[in-house]
């Protein structure tokens, strides 16, 4: 007899908020970061400790190590302003923190850390360096307040920038895996513009299949870091060297054919596997500095498939120029002083203050009042707590109960790790090697927040020690608990405006982004230079109002509630950034529309009209 297969209940799953305090970032390990990190931190102690300055080496290992933690992949150009904006705000921090510390009673030096948490929350909103810089600013002004030292205010600042400058230095100095077969210096550029050509490669593999939309998501990253990675600081306007300009040329020329394959996905029809062969080979000839070769020619059978094919040709004729194709203008997103000022005071960037505000200026004022009530005992500083509260209230390492959870459990292990330490190795020596040894995993632990802070929590501890304090693990353990309490009641609390402005804001930003756009397109012109200008830019805000979404819905239910139905309207903004790149391209093959365009077209701008509340006023098509 036949008997029905028995259905098995699901297993259960983890809530959104607990699952990302397991999630970890996957990928090769950095040995280039590994070898800086083991470089900076603790050989500036030990420079320290030799030159009978321990004070300045243990803020030049705490400025290396929190430069360490932004040492995130990318070009040398790139990492200047990723490196050096948060330690310029860190050297800031530094000195206002020591000043008032040494100048202001308990009251009013709580008011103005209050005031500082308000001006670094917002600003943060600007943006990923944004953000590291009002971190950093914040973290140092707690230790400058909370870490008094004889050392004056612009000597501990010196000492600070000397110690991330040393580790910037290493960045731009220190040669990375493969760069020694091309240009040593554009290492990072080259890998950054090859990496694209893969993603349209992947995407049109992916064409009329389930990933097609994944893949164009990470197509979208691949040319926003190449763009970031291009477009660093500078002293000219334009690239400076012949092998700039070709890495320019051949990132330009990966635009129209990232144009193409968006509307080839978008059409749906499967290709040939000869279509992604064109891109694969021009990934390769960046990655080896060569020249491409024949390109096999995909079929012409559909405008999409003719833009594809006229890419294909341009772009083997930009990378066949020996000098890159003379000068091209830097491709930097376009974003202006004035719409950082935006950010900063609009509604994501002043709900955001606010909470830093409250979190950083009530953990200073019950820091204040532990050391003062002697909870300490021996221990004299006290700026662990609201520097703790700093890492705590920043939505960029996850939902509010997730870094919650992986701060308290990377504290309490990273604490007991370093008493175990503590009580076999000789000082000073093995404390050098003990925060030698933690710089070197900085950038491997930076992949899950709770392995980073335990490789923190040791290296700060071991830092502390060998600066004369005793053995604190006890005292860190439970200021950290206690900035946890403050952070999860802060963050619960009721706050004029609505809940959710962070998301708000990047979708009104995204809507924006995507009608300027939508105009552009259907205005005919020929400007195709400013077409892809404005397509990145729908794009990339549309990403980060993604990456927004997702961390919202991963809050505890009283939190995620308010932003219920983002991922709908950010869907929306998808589809018609999508139809509106299907339509560039036919406009260019045909001079008109299909009805599938149009339909489409008016089918998304009809959806926006019923959720304006998030995206604002739409655009007729």
């Amino acid at each position: 007899m036949n008997r029905s297969p028995v259905s098995r209940p699901a297993a259960p799953s983890l809530p959104p908020w607990l699952a990302h305090a397991f999630r970890t970032q996957r990928g090769p390990v950095p040995w280039s970061a590994v070898t800086r990190g083991a470089l900076a931190a603790g050989p500036l102690l030990l420079a320290g400790v030799l030159g009978g300055r321990v004070a300045d080496g243990v803020l030049a290992a705490i400025a290396a190590m929190l430069a360490g933690i932004n040492d995130r992949p990318g070009s040398r150009r790139a990492s200047v302003r990723r490196l050096g904006m948060p330690a310029l705000a860190g050297a800031l921090g530094l000195l206002v923190g020591t000043y008032a510390g040494q100048q202001l009673s308990a009251v009013p030096l709580t008011l103005l850390l209050t005031v500082l948490g308000l001006a670094a929350g917002g600003i943060s909103a600007v943006g990923p360096v944004a953000s590291a810089a009002g971190t950093q600013l914040l973290v140092t002004a707690a230790i400058g307040a909370g870490m008094p030292a004889a050392e004056s205010g612009w000597q501990r600042a010196l000492a600070f920038l000397a110690g991330a400058g040393w580790l910037l230095v290493l960045r731009l100095v220190l040669p990375t895996p493969g760069s020694l077969s091309g240009d040593f210096r554009f290492d990072g550029e080259r890998a950054a513009v090859a990496d694209v050509y893969e993603a349209v490669a992947a995407l049109l593999d992916a064409v009329g299949g389930a990933n097609a939309t994944a893949r164009r998501a990470a197509l979208t990253a691949a040319l926003d870091h190449a763009q970031d990675a291009l477009a660093g600081p500078r002293l000219r306007r334009y690239a400076g060297s012949a092998a700039e300009r070709r890495l320019h040329a051949q990132y330009a020329a990966a635009l129209p054919l990232a144009e193409a394959a968006t509307a080839l996905a978008w059409a749906g029809e499967p290709l040939s596997a000869r279509a992604a062969e064109g891109p694969r080979r021009l990934a390769a000839a960046v990655r080896g500095n060569t020249g491409t070769g024949p390109l096999p020619a995909p079929s012409r059978s559909a405008p999409a498939l003719r833009a594809l094919d006229n890419a294909l040709l341009r772009a083997a004729e930009a990378f066949d120029r020996a000098a890159g194709g003379g000068e091209h203008r830097l491709l930097a997103r376009r974003r202006s002083a004035k719409d950082a000022v935006r950010a900063a005071l609009g509604t994501g960037g002043r709900e955001y203050g606010l909470r830093v505000a409250l979190c950083f200026g009530a953990s200073a004022a019950i820091a204040q009042a532990l050391h003062h009530a002697r909870w300490y005992g021996q221990h004299q500083h006290w700026y662990w707590l609201p520097a703790t509260a700093v890492f705590l209230v920043k939505p960029d390492l996850g939902p509010l109960a997730s870094r919650v959870l992986s701060r308290a459990a990377g504290t309490v292990l990273g604490a007991l790790v370093f008493a175990g330490f503590a009580a076999l190795l000789p000082r000073p020596a093995g404390l050098i090697v003990l925060v030698a040894v933690c710089g070197a995993l900085v950038p491997v632990a930076t992949r899950n927040f709770a392995a980073l802070t335990a490789v923190v929590t040791v290296l700060v501890l071991a830092l502390v020690m060998a600066g004369g304090e005793p053995q604190a693990s006890a005292g860190r353990i439970g200021e950290t608990l206690l900035a946890c309490a403050i952070v999860l009641i802060v963050g619960h609390l009721p706050m004029p405006g609505e809940r959710g402005a962070g998301v708000r804001a990047r979708l009104a930003a995204a809507g924006s982004a995507a009608h300027a756009y939508l105009v552009h397109v259907l205005s005919e012109s020929g400007d195709r230079a400013e077409r892809w200008a404005l397509r990145r830019e729908a794009y990339r805000t549309l990403a980060e109002a993604r990456t927004a979404i997702a961390l919202a819905a991963a809050e505890l239910p009283a939190l995620a509630r308010h932003t219920e139905g983002t991922d709908a309207v950010a869907a929306v903004l998808e589809r018609l950034v999508d139809t509106t790149t299907a339509c560039a391209v036919h406009l260019d093959d045909s001079g008109r529309l299909s009805p599938r365009h149009s339909r489409q077209l008016q089918e998304a701008l009809d959806e926006l009209e019923q959720r304006r509340e998030w995206v604002g006023p739409p655009v007729a098509a």
